[in-house]
């Protein structure tokens, strides 16, 4: 039986045993005094806009919980699952899409953000 990935869907391991996959990573925050509208905009529509590009398949997205350890640390992580062979093309697709009708962006949401893409490169299970 092929390995789970993060999201629960089968993955296929790579020769090196690591599961084949890009996650883009988006770390955000609300504009102060404006975290139920941030929210709603992102759950209810931005999730949902990035989910309808070619080759993201799953979103995942966390709180974060606690005092930060960073003095730098924002509220929210989203964890955008990719299944492409390029997966920079699909960012490029989703970033040509931001401000427009197909995925207007809440100005509920933080000027600072960071958002990058990831491939693992050790996966371990207890």
């Amino acid at each position: 039986m092929p390995p789970v990935g993060v999201y629960g869907r089968a993955k296929a391991t790579g020769e090196d045993g690591i599961m084949d996959r890009t996650v883009l990573v988006v770390l955000s925050k609300p504009v102060e005094g404006r975290e139920a509208e941030y929210n709603s905009w992102y759950n209810d529509q931005h999730l949902h806009d990035v989910l309808a590009v070619p080759g993201f398949v799953s979103v995942e997205r966390l709180k974060r919980r606690g005092t930060p350890v960073s003095a730098h640390a924002w509220t929210y992580c989203a964890l955008y699952e990719i299944d492409h062979p390029r997966p920079e093309e699909v960012v490029a697709d989703m970033m040509s899409r931001i401000g427009t009708d197909t995925m207007p962006i809440s100005d509920a949401l933080d000027e600072d953000f960071m958002c990058a893409l990831y491939e693992p490169i050790v996966h371990l299970q207890k």
